[in-house]
């Protein structure tokens, strides 16, 4: 019964923002870290950022460091990612994990695509 569903993905040209949400149901969302990663087809899961259950504490990657900021209402069960600048680079799919001692769990994905 636990879900994580993602969205806000789409088709934007590059230098346009982007705001992805993750919406959790069946859990208590602040109990849970949450981290974005991504994946380009035929290359490996990427690491995106990571946000701390209270959000107190939150990390970056380095390559998208300065354009991409993780953030959360507990109050909404819900986890963004903010994404300026994009690039043709970040094309991807986006999929956002939540994690504690009690369980993990996996979003469906949604699609990210930077194009002219």
């Amino acid at each position: 019964q636990v879900q994580l569903v993602e969205s806000g993905g789409g088709l934007v040209q590059p230098g346009e923002s982007l705001r992805l949400s993750c919406t959790a149901s069946g859990i208590t969302f602040g109990r849970y870290a949450a981290t974005w990663f991504r994946q380009a087809p035929g290359k490996e899961r990427e690491y995106v950022a990571t946000i701390g259950s209270t959000g107190d504490v939150t990390n970056v990657a380095e390559s998208v460091k300065g354009r991409f900021t993780i953030s959360r209402d507990n109050g909404k069960n819900t986890v963004y990612l903010q994404m300026s600048s994009l690039q043709v680079d970040d094309t991807a799919v986006y999929t956002c994990y939540a994690g504690n001692s009690d369980g993990h769990y996996w979003g469906q994905g949604t699609q990210v695509t930077v194009a002219s």
